[in-house]
C-alpha cells in the first residue's frame, strides 16, 4: 500500500509542540512486514514523521519475504513516530515498529513505557500477525486489531477466530491511507484503554 501523499496532511503539519503538554502519552503501532503501519503513523500524525525507511535491495532477497507484497519497494529499519495533540496538556506520541523478524529484537525497546498498541492487519496474511498479538499477550500491553483494506475482506467473527483474540479487544476495519479512518483506530484504543481502568484511577 502507498504511503498517504503531502497533499493529504493536514495545515497544523509542521505545527510545534504546544508549551503547555505536561502528559505524553505512548502508543505502538505493530503488525507483519507491509501492512500499513508507516501509512497509517504518516496519514494521522500532525507534524511530518519521522520515518526510518530504507530502500530494499537485492541483498534482502531470501531474509524479507516480499511476494505478498509485490510493490513494495521500502521498508521501515528502526520505527515510524509521529504526534497527535490531544489537549492543551495531553500529546499522543505514536511508534511504528518495523514488521521484519530480524528486527523483533528493537521491539521490547519500542513497547518500553507504551499504554497500548494497534495490531495492523492484512486479511490476506492474518498469520503474520499472531506474533504480534502474542508478544502483546506476554507482555499485559492493552491492544485493539484493525484490519487494513487491502481489497479482500472476511467475516469480523472469521477474523478474530483466525487470530484467536479475547472477546474483549476490539477488532475494526480501516483504511490506513485514510486520516478519519486512522483516528476512528486511535479513538478506540483510547476508548479501550479507559475501559480496563479501575474506577477512580486515571490513565497517565
Amino acid at each position: 500500500m502507498d504511503s498517504a501523499s503531502s497533499e493529504d496532511k493536514p495545515e497544523r503539519a509542521r505545527a510545534p509542540l504546544n508549551s503547555t503538554a505536561r502528559h505524553g502519552l505512548k502508543i505502538v503501532v505493530i503488525g507483519g512486514f507491509g501492512v500499513g503501519k508507516t501509512t497509517l503513523v504518516r496519514s494521522v500524525s500532525e507534524i511530518r514523521p519521522l520515518d526510518t525507511e530504507a530502500t530494499m535491495t537485492d541483498v534482502g532477497e531470501g531474509i524479507d519475504d516480499a511476494t505478498a507484497v509485490p510493490g513494495k519497494s521500502t521498508t521501515t529499519v528502526a520505527f515510524d513516530f509521529g504526534r497527535i495533540t490531544l489537549d492543551d496538556e495531553h500529546v499522543l506520541y505514536l511508534f511504528g515498529a518495523p514488521g521484519q523478524q530480524r528486527f523483533w529484537f528493537l521491539w521490547d525497546r519500542l513497547f518500553a513505557g507504551a499504554l497500548g498498541a494497534i495490531v495492523l492487519v492484512d486479511q490476506r496474511r492474518i498469520a503474520d500477525s499472531w506474533y504480534a498479538i502474542d508478544r502483546l499477550e506476554h507482555q499485559g500491553t492493552p491492544f485493539v486489531v484493525a484490519c487494513n483494506d487491502f481489497g479482500d475482506s472476511h467475516a469480523p467473527q472469521d477474523v478474530r477466530d483466525a487470530l484467536d483474540l479475547d472477546p474483549a479487544v476490539p477488532l475494526l476495519m480501516c483504511d490506513a491511507r485514510s486520516r478519519e479512518s486512522s483516528k476512528q483506530v486511535l479513538i478506540a484504543l483510547v476508548e479501550h484503554l479507559y475501559s480496563a481502568v479501575p474506577q477512580g484511577e486515571t490513565i497517565s
